[in-house]
């Protein structure tokens, strides 16, 4: 019982707690950009804002405290996915982005995560790259600056947010490659 105990406790870390509430913020995004108003899109980037801080912050002391675990390591690029992934749908149904964006964007994500799992079976360890960094950051940013024009009406945000949203389609493209190149270059 004593070794169960302090295996959840090493699992259940606070690295991995505020992983898990970035997939838990999910639906609450989700369902705050459901039926749109400028107060609840405010909200929505609100708790998107937070959400995206979990995901440097829980990273950062997962390192500083020694608690890098195989599940965070695994949940949070998936956290990170899911948030993105949920967000530019949105943005998509609401028209503000183009749905060929969001897939070339979302497509890239399942392409790399298989090729990943695919190297990883082979032996091949791929690590995160620092262009897939920026990507991750553009893409937030984006949609930060799409859901804060919503609110005030600017018109110049979403511009901004449109120009980001298209930088971070190109960093996805350009990662996507690199990591298949990676692969490639490994295999032989």
């Amino acid at each position: 019982m004593e070794t169960t105990t302090v295996k959840l406790h090493s699992i259940m870390n606070i690295p991995n707690i505020l992983t898990i509430s970035r997939v838990l913020s999910v639906p609450v995004f989700i369902v705050l950009m459901h039926d749109p108003s400028p107060l609840r899109v405010l909200s929505a980037g609100i708790v998107f804002t937070l959400a995206s801080a979990t995901d440097w912050l829980d990273g950062y002391l997962a390192r500083k405290w020694g608690q890098v675990t195989k599940m965070g390591k695994l949940l949070d690029p998936i956290a990170d996915k899911i948030m993105v992934a949920s967000a530019l749908v949105i943005l998509v149904r609401m028209e503000i982005i183009p749905e060929w964006i969001a897939i070339v964007i979302i497509g890239r994500e399942f392409a790399v995560t298989g090729l990943r799992s695919i190297a990883a079976s082979d032996g091949i360890v791929m690590p995160a790259e620092t262009v897939g960094k920026y990507k991750v950051v553009s893409q937030i940013l984006a949609v930060q600056s799409v859901l804060l024009d919503y609110y005030l009406g600017t018109g110049w945000l979403n511009e901004i947010g449109i120009v980001i949203i298209w930088i971070s389609m190109a960093l996805s493209a350009y990662s996507g490659v690199s990591y298949f190149r990676q692969y490639w270059s490994k295999l032989s």
